[in-house]
């Protein structure tokens, strides 16, 4: 369930434009290179996780199990999580529609 209210990151015009670049990547291949060029690959492996986590609770799964599937911390499990019930419904989204793509 998307929130009505703009978040308080994209408040910045130079978030703005971040975002409208990101979202003229069309492919798989455009995504990995400008987020490699854009990120460190610590950066990169810490939202990887944090998707990864977000997908497992979504699913259902229980902390310890996720902390042993991935590797994160319980502070990140936990942080993740507050973002599921609480947040702007960013997670909520994108949870959504890749379970859309999957089923097609």
């Amino acid at each position: 369930m998307a929130r009505a209210a703009k978040s308080i990151i994209a408040t910045k015009e130079k978030s703005d434009r971040l975002y409208e670049a990101i979202l003229t990547l069309k492919t798989k291949e455009e995504c990995y290179n400008f987020f490699q060029d854009l990120c460190t690959i610590s950066e990169l492996r810490s939202m990887e996780q944090r998707y990864e986590v977000a997908a497992l609770l979504d699913s259902g799964m229980i902390y310890s199990e996720i902390l042993a599937q991935t590797g994160a911390s319980s502070a990140t499990i936990s942080r993740v999580n507050r973002s599921l019930l609480n947040g702007t419904g960013g997670y909520d989204v994108v949870l959504e529609r890749m379970k859309e793509r999957e089923a097609e």
